[in-house]
């Protein structure tokens, strides 16, 4: 009896070491389970809301003009690259911000670096983007900066923006005119393709605009549609002027097909630098902004300007610019922005 019980409990060992074994086996997870909680969704007013500009730029100022009721104002990072907001744009004011003949826009430029810097400014970069890109192609030609050792120009041609004028009305009065929130314009303007850039966009897009008490919205800042009568002035004749500036240049485009057969000639007799940026819109600084950094830095390095190498003679009266010495120059170089805001400007600063 004794055997068999024995044997009994013998056999019975396994079972209950396989049950035990079973009882005391961890939970073994689902594979449902090591799925990342999925992240909350940004609603639209949170993915479009504006950003300050001094997350940016290390301060801004206004810049009075002597003799006169013009206050323009500008961003700078560092102590260099300012960006100016232009007459009847952003920040400034000015008792008529209807001028936006080519003359006024290149005066309030060229006063804006004068009250500035004085008769002792740093080598000058001029970098200007669309309209902008015209105003600074203007200031350099007129050779009255003592010091401009470099000319930029962002994605404008004289060929492309003439034909392009017949349509400006018709594109103008196609755009959307009130927004009920800064969110939704910047929301439009991304979406509409006009920037593809939204943390730029978040940061440009709200000096556009201004507040209408009386609609109780948000509509332009710039009334570009009763300027018509300065938009020729702004584009005719660019290219051979652009030529004509007697100091390094390069011109950035978004796409090849910008080319004039002005500037083509021009290109093919290595009279300036170009650079064709692809997968960008109209507002290559605002698209790549590290991207359009990168170019500019390389024009300056290349060129010698400033603490990136010697420094050029920058006399407005010469044929041409020439090497003072084959010395590194360690002063100062100052970019001057022509165009809105964008983190293009804050990246080149910032890698000075």
């Amino acid at each position: 009896m004794d055997s068999s019980s024995n044997s009994s409990t013998m056999a019975s060992l396994p079972e209950e070491e396989e049950e035990q074994q079973h009882t005391k086996q961890p939970n073994i997870p689902s594979a449902f389970s090591s799925v990342p909680v999925r992240p909350a969704v940004q609603t639209s007013s949170q993915k479009y809301s504006p950003l300050d500009w001094l997350g940016y730029f290390d301060q801004e100022d206004d810049i009075h003009i002597p003799d006169s009721n013009d206050v323009f104002h500008i961003y700078k990072a560092g102590s260099d690259g300012p960006a100016m907001d232009l007459r009847g744009h952003g920040k400034s004011s000015t008792e008529n911000e209807l001028d936006l003949s080519i003359e006024t826009l290149c005066n309030d430029a060229i006063a804006v670096l004068k009250t500035m810097y004085g008769d002792s400014p740093p080598a000058i970069v001029l970098v200007g983007h669309s309209m902008g890109g015209s105003v600074a192609v203007h200031v350099a030609a007129k050779k009255e900066l003592s010091r401009l050792c470099g000319l930029i120009v962002v994605d404008v041609v004289e060929g492309t923006a003439m034909a392009s004028l017949m349509h400006m009305q018709k594109i103008l009065s196609g755009r959307m005119q009130y927004f009920s929130t800064i969110e939704k314009a910047v929301e439009w303007n991304v979406k509409g393709g006009s920037l593809r850039n939204i943390e730029s966009a978040r940061v440009s897009i709200p000096s556009t605009l201004k507040f209408d008490d009386s609609k109780k919205c948000y509509i332009h800042r710039a009334r570009l549609e009763e300027t018509e009568q300065y938009w020729r002035g702004w584009y005719e004749g660019l290219s051979e002027r652009f030529l004509s500036c007697p100091t390094p240049k390069l011109l950035l485009l978004a796409g090849t097909d910008r080319l004039d057969r002005t500037l083509t000639i021009g290109q093919m007799q290595g009279k300036f630098q170009m650079v064709v940026v692809r997968h960008t819109g109209h507002a290559i600084q605002e698209d790549v902004p590290e991207e359009f950094a990168t170019l500019v830095l390389n024009f300056i390095s290349h060129n010698r300007i400033g603490p990136h190498g010697v420094e050029r003679s920058c006399n407005p009266k010469s044929d041409g610019i020439k090497l003072k010495d084959d010395k590194p120059h360690h002063g100062d170089s100052l970019f001057f922005f022509l165009f809105g805001f964008s983190l293009a400007s804050q990246q080149i600063c910032s890698n000075q």
